[in-house]
């Protein structure tokens, strides 16, 4: 975690860095949810945000995500590979391609690899997206027991929940006119 936040601060002062000149920064987030499927396979739906920092446009951008081993995972939709004519300053496109995979294991995917040209410079200019946590494909999961989440938000909150059941029972019973007030009254009536 401490790890994390650091490379995040670097990002952080190398993208402010960047930016001051006139050059695109790119920057891509890679996303991976699990989805057990009835069919007794694991769906992987992956999305990469692919941001640009800079204050320069970026032309002839291609993500390549080629970590995905067609031995363990099926292509279900999209491709692992796009391309745009241009990524102006500031903007953001996203990517996703859906697998599916019957192989049950730990899978270690690798970042997806952009690569982009700047009008200043003759290479190819390359970045890398976030990498992935490990995916425990078809790993035995407890099932969450059915109080679980009421538990948990008890236990997060039930202090906020009393006072605020106690504030409101209090405002009732001083709002609400009692039951021998009312008789009372109807007896001066009549």
């Amino acid at each position: 975690m401490k790890t994390l936040i650091a490379a995040l601060a670097v990002l952080l002062f190398v993208s402010t860095a960047f930016a001051s000149s006139d050059s695109p920064f790119i920057v891509a987030h890679k996303k991976v949810s699990l989805t057990r499927l009835k069919s007794g396979a694991e769906r992987v739906s992956v999305t990469i945000d692919v941001y640009n920092q800079g204050s320069g446009t970026a032309y002839d951008v291609s993500l390549t995500d080629d970590s995905w081993t067609p031995e363990i995972f099926n292509l279900v939709s999209g491709s692992t590979s796009k391309t745009w004519e241009r990524l102006d300053a500031g903007s953001v496109v996203s990517h996703s391609i859906v697998l599916e995979s019957g192989v049950k294991g730990v899978f270690q995917g690798a970042p997806a690899i952009i690569k982009f040209r700047v009008p200043t410079k003759a290479a190819l200019q390359e970045a890398y997206s976030t990498p992935i946590l490990p995916l425990d494909i078809l790993a035995e999961r407890t099932p969450e027991k059915k109080f679980e989440w009421a538990k948990r938000l008890l236990a997060r909150y039930g202090s906020q929940v009393s006072v605020v059941s106690i504030v409101g029972l209090f405002v009732y019973l001083v709002a609400s006119p009692s039951k021998s007030s009312a008789a009372k009254a109807s007896k001066k009536r009549r």
